[in-house]
């Protein structure tokens, strides 16, 4: 599986209330359980009027699906090649 990051331009999802973002998380499970196992949500970021998710799926095709199935853009796909943190520094 290859890791990617999409960003969805939403429109105000960083004032949706906790009960509206359970909904759309759930809503975006039953996509992927349609798709599995080719494609896995592994986290998302919440800003203004974006969200950032970081998914493990076979292309970008499957990602293309999940947007849409579940009816959340995949306004950019930008596959990571890697990752780094604060300790890659002294490796």
């Amino acid at each position: 599986m290859r890791r990617f990051m999409i960003e969805r331009d939403l429109p105000a999802v960083g004032s949706l209330e906790r009960e509206e973002l359970r909904a759309a998380a759930a809503k975006s499970n039953e996509a992927l359980a349609q798709l599995a196992p080719a494609v896995q949500w592994v986290e998302s970021y919440v800003a203004d009027d974006k969200t950032f998710c970081v998914y493990l799926a076979t292309d970008e095709d499957v990602i293309r699906q999940h947007a849409e199935i579940s009816g959340f853009p995949a306004n950019r796909i930008t596959e990571i090649r890697r990752s780094i943190d604060p300790s890659t520094a002294s490796a």
